[in-house]
């Protein structure tokens, strides 16, 4: 494994991208890999190591190249910072696609809770005007990903919304203010949106299960293909609901949610671009 560290903009020096990339073994024969993008959730108030590397090595183990965006939080996340650094980490790893032996074509990003509304926001205010600044001349669509991977996801600012996450991203209070309508995604999903693979609980009493409802229906509405499960029953942040990341709470251990990233990571294995 090639593993490497690094501050993804000289702008956004709280912003990292972790890398987890598979040696190129002649033996093996695979000259390119699939690449994904993890971004931890944390109500972009901290960032969920639950949510990063057990999460990365399982896409890892699948074949995958993988990065994990430590994205800027707090008053850092003011200013678009995360949806910037996003867009950034998309475009970078396609440019870099030979070093990271990365099929350019197929770079996802996933995310959970407040990370999935940043991995929902990449894959759809991409042609944001505050994006296409910070890229630059970077040529059309490079910071597009392929597609996203949501995973209990913030979606909407309004009546459903994390409040928390959105205020933090707003820099105040978003009730009431334009940001309420700028981050609240479902408004924003057109064509050009990127495909999702979603899932979510019924019963998810922290970011209600209408957030992800309301971006499905959008994006049938827009014509934008989506995968959707929704488990019956489980809290909120359940990562890989399993030992590794239960951190000893027997509610974030459920099997059945449990099998989510398996159908994750056949998505992202057979997607076709």
């Amino acid at each position: 494994m090639l593993t490497d560290t690094f501050i993804l903009d000289p702008r956004y020096p709280d912003c990292t991208l972790t890398t987890y990339i598979h040696e190129p073994y002649a033996e093996l024969g695979i000259a390119t890999r699939r690449a994904i993008i993890v971004c931890p959730g944390g109500g972009y108030q901290f960032l969920s190591e639950r949510e990063g590397e057990p999460v990365a090595l399982q896409y890892f183990a699948a074949g995958l190249n993988v990065f994990i965006l430590r994205y800027s939080i707090c008053e850092k996340a003011r200013n678009s910072a995360p949806l910037i650094e996003a867009a950034l980490a998309v475009k970078h790893v396609r440019e870099h696609a030979e070093q990271y032996h990365v099929d350019p074509a197929y770079v996802f990003i996933t995310g959970f809770s407040a990370g999935g509304h940043l991995a929902a926001s990449c894959g759809t205010l991409w042609k944001d005007p505050a994006v296409l600044e910070a890229i630059g001349d970077a040529p059309a669509g490079i910071q597009r990903p392929t597609a996203t991977v949501l995973c209990y996801p913030v979606i909407t600012a309004g009546i459903h919304t994390h409040q928390s996450s959105v205020d933090t991203l707003n820099g105040g209070p978003c009730e009431g203010t334009p940001g309420a309508q700028r981050w609240s995604l479902e408004l924003h999903v057109d064509k050009d949106t990127a495909p999702a693979f979603i899932w979510h609980t019924f019963n998810d009493m922290a970011v209600p299960i209408q957030n992800t409802l309301l971006y499905a229906s959008a994006l049938a509405a827009a014509g934008v293909p989506f995968e959707y499960h929704v488990y019956p029953d489980g809290v909120h942040g359940l990562s890989l609901c399993n030992r590794e990341t239960d951190v000893g709470n027997p509610l974030l251990n459920s099997p059945v949610c449990a099998r989510w990233i398996t159908e994750a990571i056949r998505y992202v294995t057979e997607f076709k671009a």
